[in-house]
């Protein structure tokens, strides 16, 4: 089963209530999903393997770490994904983007793929699906298995705010995933929104409604 983690560390915790509350402005909520992406990736990253290489340093030849060139990806889903693009690449400006289009059926409320593009060494990379939002999980669901489709088998995701139901779906689904979250909220309400959650991310981050 894919780790669940919970990114709890004060500055992250701090910055999601400003998200979470209405009154904070699209500027400043866009601005604030782009540094707490930042904050997240050092805890993605953690893992990330590391080689040792020999440098020399104004006093001494010394041993040291560097990373062992494990190729990355971010791959936002359309449309709400894209905000949390640029915090993750200030980190890792080496990474390449791809991107997942995805509406809802109105009929079947099944998530329909509209668009998708991927590097072109995607299947080699270790894939980081971004998306703020981790409600019924149907979207993260269905961005994942895209990826798998194209071969692209080193997949995570990695979003803002969970609800207890879609982290089962992802874990049920596709169990080899870890998950990535800043909080894991109380539940989904009837209308399939996480509670208390931060409202529709994509209307707020671009300010539409």
């Amino acid at each position: 089963m894919g780790k669940l983690v919970i990114c709890d560390h004060p500055l992250i915790q701090h910055k999601l209530t400003f998200i979470r509350d209405k009154e904070t402005n699209t500027k400043d909520f866009r601005e604030l999903v782009d540094e707490v992406s930042t904050l997240m990736a050092f805890e993605i990253t953690r893992d990330m393997p590391l080689d040792t290489i020999t440098v020399h340093t104004p006093v001494a030849e010394t041993e040291a770490k560097v990373l062992s060139g494990r190729m990355l990806g971010i791959i936002p889903v359309l449309r709400a994904g894209l905000g949390m693009v640029d915090g993750i690449l200030k980190l890792i400006p080496a990474a390449k983007v791809g991107h997942i289009g995805l509406f809802r059926d109105p009929e079947t409320l099944q998530p329909v793929e509209y668009y998708i593009n991927l590097p072109t060494d995607a299947p080699d990379r270790l894939l980081i699906v971004v998306d703020p939002m981790l409600a019924t999980g149907g979207s993260a669901n269905a961005a994942i298995a895209a990826l798998k489709n194209r071969d692209c088998t080193q997949v995570k995701l990695m979003c803002l705010i969970a609800a207890p139901e879609g982290v089962a779906a992802v874990q049920a689904a596709h169990p080899d995933v870890d998950i990535y979250v800043a909080a894991l909220d109380e539940k989904l309400n009837d209308h399939g929104y996480i509670v208390p959650g931060l409202g529709d991310a994509g209307d707020r981050m671009f300010g539409t409604k």
